[in-house]
């Protein structure tokens, strides 16, 4: 695992939510080329405070790669050391880091996915689609098709909503679904709970493809879906729960807790 020190400079910053205070950063590391990495993956961030006591943070980087740079998303957290710094942080600042780190990310061969997060967990699932489903650039999607169930309590808490909504216009084989616990009067989308409207996916697909929700290859060897799953505690548990009912084995669950 590398722990040698980067330099990150901050390039652009943009507010995706004034009533969570959660921004899109974009940094460049301008000691390195190429800063290489998968997406999904994440950064610990590193910082001395202001008792002299060093602090580190992991974030999921909010972009697939590109050239020498890395996104982060980040709402300030009352009283969070470091998302006030990094929320507070002006155009040409730096942040010091380590990484990449971790496994949140998509397996090989590829297959189907589901994609669930809640808040910020849709951070590395952003990269994750920008890697699929590139701008310019060939698809390496490979045919494969991705389901994302966004969940937040209020609208304006719909990170990258236009983002993602574009792509599903765009890609007949990503399905964008994002749903509201809490939505407000006149919220016309979905509502409820993550989990419920997964179990949806799951029952329609196998209905489709005419066999058990059970997602096992014929012969056994393999997996023909998989699921990746970030947010906090209770939602993740909640879904490998809901999965597991239907006969999902625990190594088609990949998942990442933010808390």
């Amino acid at each position: 695992m590398d722990r040698q020190l980067l330099t990150a400079r901050l390039q652009q910053k943009l507010l995706l939510s004034d009533p969570a205070q959660c921004y899109h950063l974009e940094f460049a590391i301008d000691e390195l080329s190429h800063f290489d990495f998968v997406p999904g993956q994440f950064i610990s961030c590193v910082a001395v405070d202001h008792g002299g006591k060093t602090q580190t943070r992991a974030y999921s980087i909010a972009s697939a790669p590109r050239a020498n740079t890395l996104d982060l998303c980040v709402n300030r957290v009352e009283d969070g050391y470091f998302s006030n710094l990094l929320c507070d942080l002006e155009i040409g600042q730096t942040i010091q880091f380590h990484g990449p780190h971790g496994f949140f990310t998509l397996r090989h061969p590829l297959t189907d996915g589901i994609m669930i997060a809640t808040g910020t967990g849709i951070a590395p699932i952003f990269g994750i689609v920008q890697y699929l489903f590139p701008e310019n650039g060939e698809d390496r999607s490979e045919g494969r098709n991705f389901w994302l169930v966004y969940g937040t309590r209020h609208e304006t808490g719909i990170y990258y909503r236009k983002y993602f909504e574009k792509v599903a216009a765009e890609r007949h084989n990503f399905h964008y679904l994002s749903t509201l616990s809490r939505p407000e009067e006149g919220w016309e989308g979905l509502r409820g709970y993550v989990q419920d409207h997964v179990a949806q996916i799951v029952m329609r697909r196998a209905s489709e493809n005419h066999s058990a929700p059970a997602p096992t290859t014929a012969d056994g060897a393999g997996f023909d879906i998989h699921a990746y799953i970030c947010g906090l505690n209770n939602m993740v548990s909640a879904n490998r729960a809901r999965l597991m009912e239907y006969g999902w084995q625990r190594k088609q669950i990949i998942f990442e807790r933010y808390d």
